[in-house]
């Protein structure tokens, strides 16, 4: 790729502007997909989100916090994932309210309406900085917008799609969820409603997740160009398993959905059954996509108590309220059925909130402002939570085996003994809990974690002996790569990376004002 623009402070790299008609409309995918396209083509590429709205987060290298879905896109372009590539990270709190993390680290909690009244537009020129440093530094940088980029309430202060796209001078292609139905009305309303200034850098529109025959669908293609002035630069088939790292919003109800897991017998004669308690705020809910990579081993998000009857194992994931969550298990009688459970030596594991629970004293004046609240207390552990937060990246040694995991809490544990320490957290019988997220992603250690689930279990599950999790999200990564070569313009699509969009783009009226 030669496409290196020339401006007053010297070469750029070419940039792609990834907007949607509606929030999971497949941008993530689609980003990942042409970061892995380009790669596999030898570009030295970045992805990038200038805002992001996650429960789901990553620690980089240099202790900086940042949304997974951007960790996904790095490996997707084969780069190591840095700040710059999320730089304002919105953690929801509650409905109303985030915590705001700039450049890696947290900054303060603001309102909804304090955030666009204001704060926003403020990062604007932090986020552009962001953006001009990584295509300083690589031949191209693919940015991901947010929602949709004719959110007009929110147009005056929007920095993550046409607010970043005009700044930036890039331009922009809309992906549409066909699946949902009335992709072209989607197409179309959505630069309709943009501005003229807007409307000039949106170079056309990528059809996502289409069934069928596509011969079929290029009739109303052939319209939406005629009506917009605009092409469009891919059909993409819809794609079963693509379990990436979600963004997940404020609120996905997972209540019965079972994680993705490989179409494969199991090893032994048994499988493992595992729930996930669905708590408030649940984040880093991808802690157990490894778990259902494993063949025979079925993963499951519950909220009733019923529903851990037949589990071989329960987990109770990170959130980002812990005392809510709490409330919430207590509320809904879980928070019984896990003592129980413990009680009659069955498995649980807890991760980073959920260990803290697990514990038998929080003591909150940071998250919750609740104060002294009581655990579960199924761990000798009290839990202070301190205004830093800690993010590191740690690596260790648990049944034997080595561990790599990350760790994001303001949660501070002080363990007074057990059984055994496991991953800087304990052990209490078949009662675990560990701050580390992403620790069941090192091979060996999950297949020793599950050899003990199932010893305790009473169950002949026998972990697969050569499951790798890391090739298993490359094969992903290489199929979304799989997706853009086969499936959309490749050549139409690096001209516009590098060029721009073509001059002449009409515009739609009736437009913005």
């Amino acid at each position: 790729m030669n496409g290196r623009r020339k401006t007053a402070d010297g070469a750029v790299g070419g940039g792609l502007l990834v907007a949607g008609t509606t929030s999971d409309a497949g941008k993530s995918v689609v980003t990942a997909g042409i970061c892995r396209w380009l790669a596999r083509q030898g570009v030295s590429v970045a992805p990038f989100k200038a805002q992001n709205m996650s429960l789901n987060s990553f620690v980089t290298r240099e202790g900086a916090e940042i949304g997974r879905a951007q960790a996904m896109q790095a490996a997707a372009a084969r780069v190591e994932p840095t700040a710059l590539m999320n730089p304002v990270l919105l953690k929801p709190g509650s409905d109303r309210s985030s915590q705001v993390v700039l450049l890696g680290k947290p900054v303060g909690e603001l309102s909804a309406r304090g955030y666009h009244a204001g704060r926003q537009e403020q990062l604007l020129g932090t986020v552009t900085d962001c953006l001009a440093e990584l295509r300083r530094t690589h031949d191209a940088v693919v940015c991901e917008g947010a929602g949709s980029p004719a959110e007009i309430n929110l147009r005056r202060t929007d920095i993550v799609n046409m607010g970043l796209a005009r700044a930036a001078r890039i331009p922009v292609v809309v992906v549409g969820d066909i699946d949902r139905g009335g992709v072209f009305a989607s197409f179309f309303g959505t630069t309709a409603l943009l501005s003229a200034q807007d409307q000039s850098l949106v170079a056309g529109y990528l059809v996502n997740k289409f069934r069928g025959d596509v011969t079929l669908l290029e009739p109303g293609l052939e319209m939406l160009r005629r009506i917009t002035g605009r092409q469009t630069y891919g059909v993409l088939p819809y794609a079963h398993g693509l379990g990436i790292d979600e963004e997940d919003g404020l609120r996905v109800s997972l209540r019965g959905t079972v994680r993705e897991s490989v179409v494969a017998p199991p090893a032994g004669e048994d499988v493992l059954r595992v729930a996930v308690c669905a708590v408030p705020l649940m984040s880093n809910f991808t802690d157990v996509d490894a778990l259902a990579a494993e063949p025979g081993v079925v993963v499951r998000f519950v909220d009733r108590p019923e529903e851990l009857v037949d589990a071989d194992l329960v987990v109770l994931p990170g959130t980002r309220g812990t005392v809510r969550a709490l409330a919430w298990l207590r509320e809904r009688g879980l928070a019984d059925a896990v003592i129980r459970r413990a009680a009659e030596g069955r498995p649980v594991l807890g991760i980073c909130g959920g260990y803290q629970m697990l514990g038998e004293h929080i003591e909150d004046d940071v998250e919750s402002r609740a104060g002294a609240v009581d655990g579960l207390g199924l761990l000798p552990v009290r839990v202070r939570f301190a205004v830093e937060k800690t993010l590191a990246r740690p690596v260790g040694r648990a049944l034997g085996e080595p561990v790599e995991g990350y760790e994001i809490h303001h949660g501070v544990a002080e363990v007074a003994g057990g059984d055994e320490e496991f991953l800087d957290g304990c052990r209490v019988g078949s009662v675990w809990g560990t701050h580390w997220h992403g620790s069941l992603e090192s091979d060996g250690f999950r297949r020793a974690f599950l050899r003990e689930v199932a010893r305790a279990a009473g169950r002949r599950f026998v972990p697969a002996p050569d499951t790798c999790f890391g090739a298993l999200r490359e094969e992903q990564l290489d199929r979304l790569g799989d997706l853009i070569e086969e499936h959309a313009d490749t050549k139409a699509l690096l001209r516009l990376i590098e060029e721009g969009v073509p001059e002449g783009v009409p515009f739609v009226p009736p437009g913005a004002p």
